[in-house]
């Protein structure tokens, strides 16, 4: 006790308690000043960013409490969004370069008609970040707004609908349709079974199988019946709540098959007055895909060959015109990335620009 005491009389004792309590104080202040640039900037770039996945936003969150580490985590984040802003301003750029030129405004609108097991939603796009880059472009835009589960024949009818809709409100007097995956077979049926070749100039196909799905023949074929009446039970009550008057999922899933293409197409012939093209791609490794189509992709490909995840490549060509999309390494381009599923930036495809293109396409041919 009396060296305590000591001590505590010595003058050195109260300089470095001083020395203590400023070096406290600096240190609780740079620890907030660093929370405050961390949350301010992770809140910004988790706000503004399209491009950066769901791991790094989740790192992000871990490391926030984590002094010094949470700036490190934020140089990385910032990293990996530095080049989605790069790709955007060049976007811009390019498109105000020609913004006059409206390279995709053709002559008659576009309808896009999506596949199965989507719908039209107001907020959340089937198509992504494509449409507004279409627009941006001069081009006028529409939505299929048929079902998302039913049979190609009702799912046509629905188009058909749609189609005469949209001419009697606009007046335009045909329409261009880009369709992917079952939706062109449904605007197919359109077409030929509801005559709607009065009126439809074009069609587009992205990824459809025009001769099904040999997978979808051997699950049907092996599946209990109990199991798939609940199964389908399930989706089409989900599905009446958000939208769908009628669904029907087992009748979607069976016009999938290869055997029910292959006897729809014997009968369900093009019309000479529409101009017929398809597009296909080909995901390279299961492991280049996203949830669920990486863990497809092997089990396709033994039933149907190479594929984009959920259609063989085989089953893609349809038309006067077929192109056949792919990028090099283990990734390719899947099923989803050809309609911006995830709104993915990656290497050596732009499928924003693939549609300006393809639209300018159009355009071109006086469509």
């Amino acid at each position: 006790m009396e060296l305590i005491g000591l001590a505590l009389l010595h003058p050195d004792y109260y300089q470095i308690s001083i020395y203590w309590k400023q070096w406290t104080m600096a240190a609780t202040i740079a620890i907030l000043i660093g929370n405050l640039i961390f949350w301010t900037g992770i809140i910004t770039v988790y706000m503004t960013s399209v491009q950066l996945e769901i791991k790094w936003r989740v790192i992000g969150i871990l490391c926030g409490w984590i002094p010094i580490i949470h700036l490190i985590t934020l140089g990385k984040i910032i990293h990996i969004t530095s080049n989605e802003i790069h790709i955007e301003k060049n976007k811009i750029k390019l498109n105000e370069s020609r913004q006059r030129d409206e390279i995709c405004k053709t002559k008659y609108p576009i309808l896009l008609v999506h596949g199965v097991f989507f719908r039209d939603f107001q907020y959340i796009n089937y198509w992504g970040r494509i449409p507004n880059e279409l627009q941006k472009n001069g081009a006028t835009i529409y939505y299929g707004n048929q079902q998302s589960a039913d049979s190609v024949e009702n799912c046509g009818k629905e188009l058909a609908d749609r189609i005469k809709e949209i001419i009697l409100e606009t007046n335009c007097q045909k329409v261009n349709i880009i369709a992917h995956s079952k939706g062109g077979l449904d605007s197919r049926a359109a077409i030929s079974t509801w005559g709607m070749d009065k009126y439809v100039v074009s069609l587009t196909t992205i990824n459809t199988p025009h001769r099904g799905c040999e997978f979808a023949d051997y699950l049907l074929s092996k599946a209990p019946e109990s199991l798939k009446m609940s199964v389908a039970k399930t989706y089409n009550t989900a599905l009446k709540k958000i939208g769908d008057p009628n669904p029907n999922f087992i009748e979607a899933v069976t016009d999938l098959t290869a055997s029910a293409c292959k006897k729809r197409n014997e009968s369900m012939t093009n019309s000479p007055n529409v101009y017929y093209q398809s597009v296909g791609s080909k995901l390279n490794t299961p492991s280049g895909g996203r949830f669920p189509l990486n863990m497809t992709h092997s089990f396709v490909k033994y039933f149907d060959g190479a594929n984009d995840g959920l259609v063989g490549e085989n089953s893609f060509p349809w038309g006067e015109h077929y192109q056949f999309l792919t990028v090099k390494g283990k990734r390719g381009i899947s099923h989803g990335d050809m309609v911006d599923l995830n709104r993915e930036n990656f290497d050596d495809f732009d499928v924003r620009e693939f549609y300006v293109q393809l639209v300018a396409d159009l355009k071109k041919k006086g469509l």
